[in-house]
């Protein structure tokens, strides 16, 4: 990767020097030709001194000169000036070498002035013509081919030394460049490759640490987030993994009991060839009750698969919670009362409207009372409270009996977790009821929880959100 990427960088490098070259190329050109525009369009190429020249000074136009702000000095063979009007720099003392070096000096690039200078050979006079300096451009190689000498040779041997230094210079800064620039990029990249590596390989808390604020910053923030979902996305699924194989051994654990039960009194029925009719009833009992637990267990079991499918849908319809209430609690009043238990219930009197799916919400309150009576010995007082919130109603469902551990609070809501297996066992627990409620009350948008502050027996809290006024009947 490494090699690739940094040739790839040399490669654009020297294109980019190509590029570089055809436009400086293309600006010497343009320079040149701007250069023959502008000094075409100046003032003073337009009033040269061999342009205005003529033999006789009275006829010359001299008038466009000084009205362009330039001066006009005309001197003789002996060096006096016998003319001068504007601009005037000659020397104040004027001979054959202060002249020269006038002349010399007109032609300096850095001269204020643009002179244009002139010699009449009929007239025996120079006229010098001078207009201020406004800009110049003077960019231009003269080379005279009709000539060859050794200055070509030498010159021409310079230029090709100059070129190949520079084209060395060129190479040599063009590694460097490329390296350089590469590691800027081979690095972060390597350490991305290696996490990516790593990832792959399944570690998943394989991270990047770049600390940088580019681009691969963000690549590092988006590789780091993708790889905490990975390794969420595995954890679940090992502990979704792990929950199926529990459930497997709970589900075996559960029916090998009523179902030995079953098959050991069936079978005594079989080869028992007397018994009495009491004998008899009472093994068709104990078969008839493992059968109906069984059944049971495969019922709720269903039940919470269901609920863990696209198939499952709640039916909601809009109602009084309170009546609703009150008639959940009177249906269960038979049971309480069968299983030696005392009740209190407080229902508000005032009507207070819900969106609830009425036969879900009946198991889980089914569930609840059949759940205390399951775990708790006769005596044991069931205490019902309904609060009204401004958006909630809690409904408190508390009893005063065993209670549940420390240990199991935390997964009291999990499939066949059982706060007394054996008292369970006894009298028909599936191990199911809890973990069918908090699906049911997750379903409504709702929630379940147990409190962790009661002394003596539990308290299930229960929190259903208020129907707004645009819910309407029968919510799919």
């Amino acid at each position: 990767m490494k090699k690739r990427i940094q040739s790839r960088f040399i490669a654009d490098y020297v294109l980019m020097f190509l590029i570089s070259t055809i436009i400086g190329v293309f600006a010497v050109a343009l320079l040149s030709f701007a250069n023959d525009v502008i000094s075409k369009n100046l003032v003073h190429h337009s009033y040269t001194a061999d342009k205005i020249m003529t033999d006789d000074l009275a006829l010359m136009e001299m008038g466009s000169v000084l009205d362009n702000g330039g001066g006009i000095q005309v001197v003789n063979k002996n060096y006096e000036v016998i003319f001068s009007q504007g601009i005037n720099n000659l020397p104040e003392l004027l001979n054959a070498e202060t002249f020269t070096d006038f002349l010399t000096a007109s032609q300096a690039k850095e001269n204020p002035f643009s002179y244009s200078i002139a010699y009449n050979p009929r007239a025996e006079f120079w006229l010098v013509i001078t207009f201020p300096t406004s800009i110049r451009i003077d960019f231009a190689i003269v080379h005279n081919s009709k000539f060859s000498s050794v200055d070509t040779r030498r010159v021409s041997g310079v230029i090709v030394a100059i070129i190949l230094f520079y084209l060395i210079l060129l190479a040599i800064s063009t590694v460097i460049y490329s390296k350089l620039t590469s590691l800027t990029i081979i690095n972060p990249l390597k350490k991305l490759c290696s996490s990516a590596g790593r990832l792959r390989e399944g570690d998943y808390t394989s991270r990047v640490d770049l600390n940088l604020n580019n681009e691969f910053g963000e690549l590092e923030t988006i590789f780091n987030e993708m790889a905490d979902e990975i390794e969420t996305e595995i954890a679940l699924r090992k502990q979704s993994e792990e929950n199926r194989k529990k459930l497997i051994l709970d589900i075996s654990h559960d029916l090998k009991n009523p179902l030995a039960s079953i098959m050991g009194y069936a079978e005594l029925c079989l080869i028992k060839t007397q018994m009495t009719n009491e004998e008899l009833r009472a093994y068709l009992t104990t078969i008839y009750n493992n059968s109906n637990r069984a059944n049971r267990l495969m019922n709720d079991l269903f039940e919470l698969s269901k609920m863990e499918t696209s198939e499952y849908i709640l039916v909601k319809e809009k109602l009084d919670f309170t009546e609703y209430l009150r008639e959940q609690m009177s249906q269960a009043v038979a049971n309480l009362d069968s299983a030696g238990f005392s009740y209190t219930f407080d229902i508000p009197d005032q009507e207070i409207f819900v969106a609830i799916d009425r036969k879900q919400i009946s198991r889980v309150f089914e569930n609840l009372v059949d759940n205390a009576i399951n775990h708790n010995q006769t005596g044991t007082q069931i205490d019902l409270v309904m609060i009204d919130h401004p958006e909630m109603i809690e409904v408190r469902f508390k009893d005063n009996g065993i209670g549940i551990s420390a240990e199991l609070s935390e997964l009291i809501f999990e499939p066949f977790v059982k706060g007394d297996p054996a008292r369970s066992q006894e009298n028909g627990g599936t191990g199911l009821g809890l973990a069918i409620v908090r699906k049911v009350m997750d379903a409504h948008g709702g929630s379940i929880k147990l409190t962790k502050d009661n002394t003596v027996g539990s308290e299930f809290v229960l929190l259903l959100p208020k129907c707004s006024d645009t819910v309407k009947l029968d919510l799919r």
